[in-house]
């Protein structure tokens, strides 16, 4: 096999004519690897958090949303006049969730699921049951609420 030999000229491109990298050319590097690498680990951090708070409200819409089918299928419950029907819950709700419902006066929301009559007309609670009743549901997740959903059962 036949050697290769290099002009000198060819040589001294190749090799360059730095001896190494000084100590602030590794700090400023070593920095610049820092901040990308807090970016890139607060973009994650930022969008794991978003990823639990939307399954949270996934999950809280569909608990509502089975409530509101669950109150519909147990058939009507005629309120007395001047209160509201209680409907039961759905069972199996996961940990830390629990359905309340507004009550007639709308103030705090309480534990119980009501339906409390309701006149379409003029958007309104009525004291006589006429055979339509607003349920209007807050899901919580560890006493804080993630969603309200309001719904409607018919006399039928």
């Amino acid at each position: 096999m036949k050697r290769v030999r290099l002009s000198s000229q060819v040589r001294k491109a190749f090799q360059g004519s730095s001896r190494g990298l000084t100590l602030i050319e590794v700090l400023i590097a070593l920095a610049l690897v820092g901040v990308i690498a807090i970016a890139v680990l607060s973009g994650l951090s930022t969008a794991s958090m978003a990823l639990i708070t939307a399954d949270e409200r996934a999950t809280a819409e569909s608990l509502a949303r089975s409530q509101l089918e669950y109150v519909k299928n147990q058939g009507y419950i005629p309120a007395p006049d001047g209160g509201a029907a209680t409907y039961d819950e759905i069972p199996g709700i996961p940990d830390g969730y629990s359905i309340w419902s507004f009550n007639r006066t709308g103030g705090e929301p309480v534990e119980d699921v009501l339906g409390i009559p309701w006149n379409s007309g003029n958007n309104t609670a009525v004291d006589e049951d006429n055979g339509l009743q607003r349920i209007k549901l807050v899901i919580k997740r560890d006493n804080e609420v993630v969603i309200t959903l309001e719904g409607y059962t018919v006399d039928r």
